[in-house]
């Protein structure tokens, strides 16, 4: 019999989205190194209480596979991101956790064939409905779904 107190797994993947965002986010700003910045995340913030507010307990190698992926991937992953954005909005112009959201996503979207393109921009469009406004997790989910028809075309073939 499944134990009612332990988050289903799929929680557990969004905790670790939603922490692998946060930690990009910090990275970003304040120019954390990423094995303090896992360190962390793995014993403050994923599944642990913090200033009264309950973490959910998180899959931590997924939180660890997004976060180091989008690092050594960037180079790779910034470029995409700009050509799904709207000319004139360059990804270095866009607010630091629409940022760190679009990287995470695309990163899943290019590395991670096994988690289908309609899961990862649900996730990541969730997410930004944490922290962000209405037309912003629109955005999210525009450029997410451009690039997931763009790296995965056979995804969405006959409908």
């Amino acid at each position: 019999m499944k134990d009612v107190n332990t988050p289903a797994k799929p929680m557990k993947k969004s905790a670790a989205r939603l922490g692998a965002v946060q930690a990009l986010y910090q990275m970003d700003l304040a120019q954390t190194p990423l094995n303090d910045i896992l360190a962390e995340f793995e014993s403050h913030w994923l599944g642990q209480e913090v200033e009264g507010v309950e973490f959910p307990e998180a899959d931590v190698r997924l939180f660890r596979a997004v976060v180091e992926g989008v690092l050594n991937d960037q180079r790779r992953i910034d470029p995409m991101v700009d050509n799904a954005l709207t000319k004139g909005w360059p990804l270095k112009r866009v607010e630091a956790v629409l940022r760190a959201v679009l990287r995470a996503g695309a990163f899943e979207l290019a590395s991670k064939p096994d988690v289908p393109a309609r899961v990862v921009i649900t996730e990541y469009v969730n997410v930004a409905g944490a922290f962000l406004d209405r037309d912003e997790t629109g955005m999210v989910n525009a450029v997410l779904d451009t690039l997931a028809h763009d790296l995965r075309p056979d995804e969405f073939k006959g409908g």
